[in-house]
This record gives structure tokens, sequence and C-alpha cells, in this order.
């Protein structure tokens, strides 16, 4: 049994920390369209061949079909052609931010940092490389940490491995956040997550249990470059911040970068795009990292899991491929078993299945080059139990 998956969870909340960007999304919008004809697709794919929009959901216009929701940026320039197109088609649509700006002043971070850290806003990444250091050096018998590479700028990228210390070697679950730079709550999860292990091992039987039996190796930012970019200068941005020698665009999405169906479906060859798949497979130094990593340590690792946002999703493979996975009946059991785990605390539903037939084709997706490599194990399982019993 292999197992590979991508949870997704809901957010539109931003938050800036520099009063330099306070002017930055002036008069912007977000809107949902819901395309129902081929005549809709076309009308919104033809927007975005026109003028500059930002794809919220989906991650690009090629992967626009009908019957989907379809959430974009649209520049304050733009607004007055958008809107009069809209309204002259008979596509149902709706603003979903009315003022981008004032949701990102709404949500700015102006308080005095705390001298503990936080767990409840969206810490910068010099906050996050702080807390690191000092949270892998809290309890040696249950964290370590260690550097797996450094990032196209030269940020440490360093896993925190959670678990007893065992005499013996353990199964392990890797799991990493923070694919795409502007999902913030991913990197948020992780933190949160680790301080939660950490402080209810021998008190809950779970997470006592989990920790004891497997180890759980945390990346807590994996794009750590496009994370701090956000930050400082563009809170929408996704991408990694490479830059290559005779291109004016920067970045490759990093979850279109792994070898897996590499640039196929759901993946664009331009550098300038949003989903732009790298120039090969693993050229973005992050995700050669991440997979060397995982390749060192394949006999140990048994489930992998990246957490995304803007939705409430429970995927695994294939997103590049509609094939179904071998091991897709018992995929589906676990991964419905935890979205009904995720819904008995306050109802919200999760929607469970393959990336590609559950919500479109996105070739290079580090699940689907996870699960290829040879994972055998249920990590989902444990990680939803707990959740059910102890989130609040």
């Amino acid at each position: 049994m292999k197992f590979a998956l991508q949870c997704e969870t809901q957010t539109v909340a931003v938050v800036l920390h520099l009063k330099s960007l306070s002017c930055f999304y002036l008069s912007e919008k977000v809107f949902r369209l819901k395309p129902v004809l081929d005549e809709h697709v076309t009308l919104i794919k033809d927007l975005a061949k026109n003028i500059e929009v930002d794809f919220w959901s989906p991650e690009s216009d090629e992967q626009v079909t009908i019957d989907i929701d379809v959430d974009i940026r649209v520049p304050a320039r733009y607004l007055t052609l958008v809107s009069t197109v809209l309204q002259q088609s008979d596509m149902e649509h709706k603003v979903l931010i009315e003022d981008l700006q004032a949701a990102v002043d709404g949500q700015a971070d102006n308080k005095p940092t705390p001298r503990a850290h936080s767990y409840t806003k969206y810490n910068t990444w010099d906050d996050i490389q702080s807390w690191i250091s000092s949270i892998s050096s809290s309890d040696s018998d249950l964290i370590s940490k260690q550097v797996i590479g450094n990032t196209y700028e030269g940020r440490p990228m360093t896993v925190l491995k959670l678990g007893k210390k065992s005499n013996s070697a353990k199964p392990a679950i890797f799991m990493d956040c923070g694919i795409h730079a502007r999902e913030w709550i991913s990197p948020a999860f992780c933190q949160w997550f680790v301080n939660e292990a950490l402080s209810t091992y021998g008190s809950d039987s779970q997470m006592t249990s989990l920790l004891s039996q497997m180890d759980v190796y945390v990346l807590p930012v994996f794009n750590i470059d496009g994370y701090d970019y956000t930050h400082k200068s563009n809170r929408m941005w996704r991408k990694t911040r490479s830059r290559k020698s005779g291109s004016h665009c920067t970045g490759a999405d990093p979850n279109r970068n792994f070898n897996a169906g590499w640039c196929t479906l759901g993946a664009s060859s331009n550098p300038c795009s949003d989903t732009f798949c790298g120039y090969t497979p693993e050229s973005e130094i992050e995700v050669e990292n991440v997979a060397n990593f995982i390749r060192r340590n394949k006999d140990s690792i048994k489930a992998y899991i990246t957490i995304h946002s803007y939705s409430q999703l429970l995927l695994f493979p294939y997103s590049y491929t509609y094939n179904l996975a071998a091991d897709h009946s018992e995929l589906m059991k676990v991964a419905q078993g935890a979205s009904a785990a995720l819904r008995s605390l306050y109802g919200t539903r999760y929607t469970s299945g393959p990336g590609a037939t559950t919500i479109y084709p996105a070739a290079g997706g580090s699940d689907d080059w996870a699960y290829d490599l040879g994972e055998t194990m249920l990590a989902v399982k444990y990680i939803a139990a707990y959740v059910q019993k102890n989130l609040y």
C-alpha cells in the first residue's frame, strides 16, 4: 500500500507586515465566476490571454472547465473592462472580495511582537527561523533538526524530526507546508502541529502512540524564498524566486517541478506563468533538496503529506493522469474517513478523491512523485483521529 496525500484548508485571510505595501492592492477586487457553458469557459480564457488576471482557483486558465467556481483577482485598471464583459455575458458571477486592499489592511499585524512564539498569527520567516532554533532544542528526547540544503537565495531548509528516541529504526511520515508562497495558513499549520505534538506527548494517548511508534519529519516552510517575498514585496507571489540568465521571469511552481508526469497536464512551459513547471524536473533547488532527502530516507519514510490552502480537499494520486492509482480503493476509504473526522468538529465538509478527477489535472506534483517513489503506510488516519479529538 502506497500513500501520499495533499491536504487543503480554506483561507482568504491575508496579512501584511510592511507599511510600504499599504497601496499594493488599492481598488482591486476578487470575482467568483460560475461557468456552465463552453462559451463561459472561452470567455474566461480570453480574459486571461488579453489582460492580467491572477487565478486563485483553479490555478490557471488552462484548468478552467464548466461547473467549477473560478476565483480571479482583477487589478484596478481592468475593473471596468471585466465588469462590462461579465455584465454582458449570461454567466453567473459575484464579487467575492469588494476591496482587496481593505481586506489586507484589516488583517495587518501591527501589534508588538510577543516574547513567546505566536501560533495564532502569520509569522514572518525570521520569526519562524527563530522558532525552529528554539523548539528544536526544547526536548532532545522528542525533537531534533536537520538542514537538508539551502534555497536559491541561500536560506537553510530545516526539517524537524518529531518522535520518541529509539534504538531501533521507526517508520516515518514526511509532511511539508508552504510549497506555494502565498498560502500562509499552511506554514501556520505546521508550526501548530509541531507545538501540539510536543506539548501533548505523554498526556494524549493517540499523540503518544504516534510519536512512540513513528517519527514525523516536518518541513515548516518549503518555499522559503517565496514566503519571505510575500511578506516583504508581493503578498500574492506563488512561485520560487530562482532566476535564469536570458529570462526576465522569476521562479517556478515547485508543485509542478517534481518528476511525476512533468510538464504535461495542468502545467505551463511559460516561465512567466504561475504554474511554470521549471526548465527540467527538480530544476528548483528546493524541490531537489526535498526529493533527495526523501530518496535518502526512502526505507523509513512510509507516508507523505503536503498541506495546501484555499479549499477543503483531501486529495490523493493521481493529478498528472486521469488513471486511478493502484491503491485507489484504500486511498479513498482512508481519505473519506479523515474527511468524516474533520467534519465531526464544526461540520466543515472536505471533498476526497484523486487530484485530476476531483479538481483538475496538475502534473509535477509532490504527492504524485512521492506515491510513485513507493511510500507504503497510511499516516493520515493517525493525524485525522488526533485532530478530531483535540483541535479547538
